[in-house]
């Protein structure tokens, strides 16, 4: 368990001493954000700030995973290396994007064709991959099993959950991008998120079916080894939000959003739950959401539900105050949160 903390914390100095160099770097190259101008008004002031701050984010995830392996002396998993290619795939892909915008001052980046592309090729080279690496006791790190608190009977086949793979990776990763619009949303979400899966990763260890067999046990392939990576995610996050709370000294940019989109897939897939991700990840579900009801509603009506969608920007154009919307967004986090950890454990407690 020592190696859940050495990883959170190393994650989190990391990140806290790293993002003020990374600043300094894309401010002296000025790498720095542009704002849609038909967007709320109090964003311009936002304009130049530094982005790309996802950097920050998997380089200090990454470290302290391999700082966490070397310091307790143990190899890394299938399942944790697997959850850090897509993090780390989705953030090149979103890397890209970022620079394309500032390279080329325009707000918008890769074509979305070729972001999807990009995205598709290492989703679906993470979900072939997460079939294979059995252990000794013949799991690996997915199964083709579509999961809610466990694997359910509902089994796709190879093919099929390729595509099921891509479906949540795509979507969790691009819920994460469309929250990404306020000083500190994102990441602060982000960051409870990956606690729980600390917390899920611990119990399914403590009862997974090699330490404790019998009835409700977990048939999860590296439980302790997902909450570790999830205790650096946690970690990062938290130090990256120092710098990324009103006033932004630094965006994470579509390097971060859909780097962590991408881990919060990866983890869910990997601990079989996929469709857990639904509720602890309740806030860029609706935030989602309000999307596809403005895009929806504009196209059978022709008429718009909200000011403007992401729904954080509809309360914005209503007058609320920045930090007014993300603290209480972080509550709507919190309490979505609270309610997948409650749900976990009463499956448990019920053996559903």
């Amino acid at each position: 368990m020592r190696a859940v903390l050495y990883s959170s914390v190393i994650a989190l100095v990391c990140s806290l001493v790293g993002t003020p160099l990374i600043i300094k770097m894309l401010v002296k190259r000025g790498y720095g954000q542009l704002i849609r101008d038909d967007g709320p008004k109090n964003h311009l002031t936002k304009r130049g700030t530094p982005t790309m701050g996802g950097i920050v984010i998997v380089l200090s995830t990454l470290i302290a995973y391999g700082a966490t392996k070397l310091a307790t002396q143990h190899w890394p998993s299938a399942s944790a290396l697997l959850v850090l290619f897509l993090m780390t795939g989705l953030g090149a892909v979103g890397f890209v994007d970022d620079f394309i915008k500032i390279y080329k001052q325009r707000s918008l980046g890769l074509r979305a064709k070729a972001k999807l592309i990009g995205q598709a090729l290492v989703a679906v080279i993470f979900a072939v991959l997460v079939l294979h690496f059995p252990d000794q006791y013949g799991l690996t790190p997915g199964s083709t099993s579509v999961s809610f608190l466990t694997d359910t009977t509902l089994v796709l086949g190879p093919v099929l959950f390729v595509v099921w793979a891509y479906l949540l990776i795509s979507g969790t990763s691009n819920a994460v991008n469309l929250t990404d619009g306020l000083d500190g949303l994102a990441t602060g979400a982000s960051a409870m998120v990956f606690a729980a899966y600390v917390l899920i990763g611990i119990w399914q260890y403590g009862q997974s079916c090699v330490n404790a067999p019998g009835p409700g046990c977990y048939a999860v392939r590296d439980p302790l080894d997902l909450a570790i990576v999830a205790a650096a995610l946690m970690g990062a996050c938290f130090g990256f939000l120092w710098w990324n709370a009103k006033p932004a000294k630094i965006f994470m940019g579509d390097t971060g959003s859909l780097a962590l989109g991408g881990a919060l897939a990866g983890l869910a897939i990997c601990s079989r739950t996929e469709l857990l991700i639904a509720l602890l990840g309740g806030l860029f579900a609706i935030i989602t959401l309000s999307v596809i009801i403005q895009v929806g509603s504009f196209k059978l009506r022709g008429k718009r539900v909200f000011k403007m969608a992401p729904l954080q920007h509809h309360f914005e154009l209503m007058g609320w105050a920045e930090e007014t919307i993300v603290i209480r967004f972080w509550i709507i986090a919190g309490l979505c949160v609270a309610l997948g950890i409650g749900v976990f454990y009463a499956g448990w407690v019920t053996g559903s």
